[in-house]
């Protein structure tokens, strides 16, 4: 939207005269202060020619808190359906107070609005102040949730306490509700067999809960009516829910939750010895393998024979390409998972710069989706666009000084297609077929289960992968 003058969306959608568009710029001139003093949105709205809804002329936001609006609004309509506060002001000439509307952007705001008033005291637009109240109204929903599910609560212990069985009793948490005195008034099966198992006796009502799980006073101690805390116990890891009974400032008593997290604990420790013990598996890989390339690079250094030089290149491309894998896998927080954009990113420039020593001038650009793939798929996949591209630099412009390769994948229906496009000469089908369309089509078909196809396009060629992968769930 063009950045119009509040004189200029004045003249293009109102009716408002000379005089009065200098009122309204005096007034919108001190918007920003408005803003700042108030920690709000302000804004001035001035009725459009046909008078059936409003046009933001100018606008400030806070920078003394955060603003409502992502985007300018002015130059955009207020309709009546929205801000029937600003339209009623503009109608009245009357002050409207912490009225909620909803904004352009689709959130929940508390507005004021007042006239501004030009020659013979006509209104002739609104200044308007605006304060986003989204987490207010939330914070509100949560708390009506909360004294609904305390009532129900409470009519759960009228229930104990008429010998009604409501309280499921299959749970797989140990459960105890006890009174103000922090005496045990209930326990569940689970909570029986928790007793059993630390070698108590059964906690009968009336026993204070502390004498079984003496570290349970720390929580009851907390003032918070809602706790969830995890605390070692008996050699054992639990997490410990506390939720109590308030109604109308009464204490109607307090459940006690406790889940063993034991187990789970065990296999999060072994799980991270095991991720520790992957990661240092290709960390030895990649210097593994860049030991091998510097093998390679220190023979071609000492010479190999001319026509040996490029095969000595291209497999140092593809041990690089395999390298570049679990360098992106040691770079991330991942264990054994390679975002493909970075992949095939890192690859393709590594290999357009190897292109600028034979006196090229190539482009290259990457489009796709973030997508993370397994570190098995990700070295046949980084060996697949090693070669499609190496082809491109390689043959695609052997009499062009300059060129552009276009790299891009998508994911759907449970497929990755990638496509390696260049402007060059184009494919020929009667070219001998060569080693890296080879590797190409074996990667494809056997490691990943997928197909290849290579066509001359209407300028230069276009090289398509396409194989099965099932996204996991984030």
């Amino acid at each position: 939207m063009p950045n119009f003058s509040v004189e200029e969306l004045c003249t293009l959608h109102t009716s408002l005269s000379n005089m009065d568009v200098e009122r309204i710029k005096e007034v919108s001139a001190n918007l920003s202060l408005i803003a700042d003093l108030n920690q709000a949105n302000v804004f001035v709205d001035c009725p459009t020619k046909e008078g059936k809804h409003a046009i933001v002329v100018a606008e400030a936001a806070p920078n003394t808190a955060k603003s409502v609006y992502q985007k300018p609004v002015a130059g955009k309509f207020a309709y009546e359906a929205f801000e029937p506060a600003v339209l009623y002001t503009l109608r009245t000439g009357k002050n409207m107070f912490l009225n909620r509307a909803l904004t352009q952007e689709g959130k929940t705001v508390e507005q004021s609005v007042v006239p501004i008033k030009g020659s013979e005291d006509r209104v002739i637009g609104a200044l308007i102040m605006e304060k986003d109240i989204s987490e207010k109204l939330q914070r509100q929903l949560k708390l009506e949730a909360l004294s609904e599910a305390t009532e129900t609560l409470s009519g759960i212990l009228i229930g104990m306490a008429e010998d009604r069985p409501i309280i499921p009793e299959v749970i797989e948490e140990s459960l105890f509700f006890i009174d103000h005195e922090n005496k045990v008034v209930y326990n569940n099966p689970s909570a029986t067999n928790l007793i059993h198992e630390i070698g108590k006796e059964d906690c009968r009502p009336g026993v204070p809960l502390i004498d079984c799980f003496p570290c349970i006073q720390e929580i009851l101690n907390e003032p918070e009516e809602l706790l969830v805390k995890e605390m070692k116990m008996m050699n054992k890891v639990f997490r410990v829910k506390k939720i109590s009974l308030d109604l109308a400032g009464k204490s109607n008593g307090t459940f006690i939750i406790l889940k063993d997290l034991t187990e789970l604990r065990e296999k999060e420790r072994e799980i991270a010895v095991k991720s520790v013990a992957i990661r240092e598996i290709h960390h030895r890989v990649k210097n593994n393998l860049q030991t091998v390339a510097s093998l390679l690079r220190l023979q071609m250094r000492r010479g190999v024979p001319e026509e040996s030089k490029v095969h000595f290149v291209e497999s140092l491309n593809r041990i690089s390409s395999i390298a570049s894998v679990y360098e992106i896998i040691l770079s991330s927080s991942g264990v054994d998972e390679v975002d493909i954009y970075s992949l095939i990113e890192k690859v393709g420039n590594m290999l357009v710069h190897e292109a600028k020593h034979e006196q090229k001038k190539i482009h290259i650009q990457y489009r796709g989706p973030k997508l993370l793939i397994d570190s098995e798929k990700a070295v046949s996949l980084s060996l697949v666009i090693n070669e499609l591209i190496q082809n491109c630099v390689k043959h695609a412009f052997k009499h062009m000084h300059e060129g552009i390769v276009d790299v891009c994948f998508e994911y759907s229906n449970d497929e990755i297609k990638v496509k390696v496009i260049d402007n060059g000469e184009g494919y020929s089908p009667e070219a001998k077929p060569s080693l890296g369309l080879d590797i190409v089509k074996m990667m494809i078909e056997h490691d990943l289960s997928g197909h290849f196809l290579i066509e001359r396009a209407e300028t230069g060629t276009i090289a398509a992968v396409q194989f099965p992968f099932e996204r996991k769930a984030e």
